[in-house]
Order: structure tokens, then sequence, then C-alpha cells
């Protein structure tokens, strides 16, 4: 099984690792595309960087660290990204085999798996690079590596992530109210918590109803659509309090 988590635009600086080796990267069959984003992001001067990047001149570090990542410090991906999602996830105490059930959607990546080393980076899957957006760029190779794994996929990208590279035979996750309103804020922290749940769960599910067992079993409100879209056809609702 195969759990793939968004990322967050928030990442821990920093890092103790080597710089980036993109030959040692997990999914190397991105490979040439990723090369491709690295080169063409650390190359834009940094007031270019964000405009393209759409971020404001208070996170200029941002931008002035995307020069840099051929050369900067990396650290595992799982403790690169920070925020709502991977608070609850407390991936420092998971066991190596939870973690290796993890990987994490990226715009700059495509994906990764939670060891792998990645420096700190800016750019987010709504951005174009050389006046082309990334759902282009990276075409059908994220959808290709999906496709080419052994196992579940449990997909919890946001939608934009999706749209990078999607799998319909994965199982996604759907977080509503018992009213039967999508939680927007908090949607995040309770995706943490399950995938925190089946990363370590003794046996891995196989299905959509596999994964409501284990959610189930873990004290969490979780059914199979009935009803789910035709985008997304095997989708579980979580259902929550708030």
């Amino acid at each position: 099984m195969l759990i793939v988590l968004p990322p967050s635009e928030t990442k821990a600086p920093g890092g103790s690792g080597a710089p980036l080796d993109v030959a040692s990267l997990s999914f190397p069959g991105l490979n040439p595309v990723r090369r491709e984003l690295i080169a063409e992001l650390s190359s834009l001067d940094v007031d270019t960087a964000l405009e393209v990047l759409g971020i404001s001149g208070r996170l200029r570090g941002e931008a002035e660290a995307n020069r840099e990542l051929a050369e900067a410090p990396t650290m595992p991906a799982i403790e690169r990204y920070t925020g709502v999602l991977f608070d609850a996830l407390d991936a420092p105490s998971l066991s190596g085999a939870a973690r290796s059930r993890l990987a994490v959607g990226s715009a700059l990546f495509g994906l990764v798996r939670a060891n792998d080393l990645i420096p700190h980076y800016r750019l987010s899957a709504g951005n174009k690079l050389g006046g082309r957006t990334l759902r282009s760029r990276w075409g059908k190779a994220i959808t290709a590596e999906l496709e080419a794994l052994d196992g579940l996929v449990v997909d919890l990208r946001s939608g934009a992530y999706q749209q990078l590279g999607r799998f319909r035979e994965a199982v996604t996750v759907r977080v509503e109210t018992p009213e039967g309103k999508v939680v927007s804020h908090f949607n995040k922290h309770y995706k943490g918590e399950l995938a925190r749940v089946l990363a370590g769960c003794p046996d891995e599910p196989d299905d959509a109803a596999g994964v409501v067992r284990v959610a189930r079993a873990a004290g969490l409100d979780a059914r199979v659509d009935e009803n789910p879209p035709k985008s997304a056809p095997h989708q579980v609702i979580l259902t929550v309090e708030r």
C-alpha cells in the first residue's frame, strides 16, 4: 500500500543531508521532468520568481531558496513538509515500516517517498513555468508511476495535485460533517490522522472497504461512498464533527 499525501506550502528550513541527488529519488521515471523543472526554477532571478510563484516580497527568501536547489542541504521529505496534516501525522514517531508506506505529491518532484532527501523549495501545483502549466509539464508521467505500483494506492492529495497525475484506481477520501457538508480547514488534520492510522496498521487493506475497516478500528467514522463521482470511483467518506 502507498499513501500519497498532499504537500504543504510551508516547509522546514535547512537540513543535514547532502545536496539533492535526483538519481537517488524514488520513481525514477519522473527524473527527466524533475531535472527540467529544477533547472528552470533555479534559473529564475528573484523578482521574476516572485511573480511566477505568485508570492509577495515578504516571502522573498522562498524565491531565493529556489536558486540554491542544487547546493542546498536536504532532509527526508516527510520531515521537510510541515503544517496541519503533518502535525497530525507525527512522522517522527512512526516506525520505519510505517514511513515506507508514505509518499508526498509534489509540484517540483512529482512524487517522493517519505525518506527521499529533498531541499527546501517553493512551487505549487497552480504555478506555471516557461509559460506552461505544471499539469502539462508532468503529462502522464505521474499517472504512469502510480499505475506501475503493486498494491493499493490511497490518494489523499488535494484536487490541484491530483490533476498533476490522476489515478482512477486509487482510494480517495472525502471529509465531511454529519450533515454532509465538506470540511475545509480541518480537512488536512483528519487526513493526517487517517494517514497515520493506515501507515501503522498491521494488515494492509486492498480496497476501499479495507480502508474503512482500518479507520473504524481506530475509532474513525468512515464508510464507503455509495455514490462516488466518476473521477473518483473508489471513494471513502470520513465523517467528523467539525
